[in-house]
């Protein structure tokens, strides 16, 4: 199974986004998401977040947390798990990234954005502070979602 993260940066009531618009052949394509990616060797899921989010942005998270993992299961693709973290200091400055434009998004304008529908999901826990801690697995034939559990903790 492939490790991979993603990180939803807060500053002054605004998320980071990454506006998808600069990778050839991209799944995320016109998306907006959070900044992430898969894990190298036998990085933990804290070492791929800091060097992800170092490489994607220029910043050095000082804090963040885990808030959920999103299981994908395709039959089209490796399986996935998705460890979703959010952050709130950090040192550095923003830099240009080679996948995407960076904004700060306002949080209430951030779930209006074009995105994966499962990402709704994450803007029900963080906003409406639904848990401390989900796990979702996705299960999928296709383009078509065929199963769907959820846990909150």
């Amino acid at each position: 199974m492939t490790i991979t993260t993603l990180c939803y940066i807060e500053n002054n009531g605004k998320y980071l986004m990454l506006h998808r618009v600069k990778k050839h052949n991209d799944i995320n394509e016109g998306k907006w998401i959070g900044v992430g990616g898969h894990a190298e060797g036998q990085e933990s899921p804290e070492e791929c977040l800091l060097r992800e989010v170092k490489e994607e942005t220029g910043l050095t998270l000082t804090s963040y947390k885990l808030r959920g993992l999103v299981t994908f299961i395709s039959d089209k693709c490796e399986p996935e798990l998705m460890c979703v973290f959010t952050a709130n200091e950090y040192i550095g400055e923003l830099t240009e990234c080679n996948e995407g434009e960076l904004y700060w998004i306002d949080k209430a304008v951030v779930p209006t954005l074009p995105t994966w529908k499962v990402t709704e999901f994450f803007w029900i826990c963080f906003f409406q502070e639904m848990s401390d801690f989900f796990s979702l697995k996705l299960q999928y034939e296709g383009e078509k979602l065929v199963d769907k559990q959820v846990n909150l903790y």
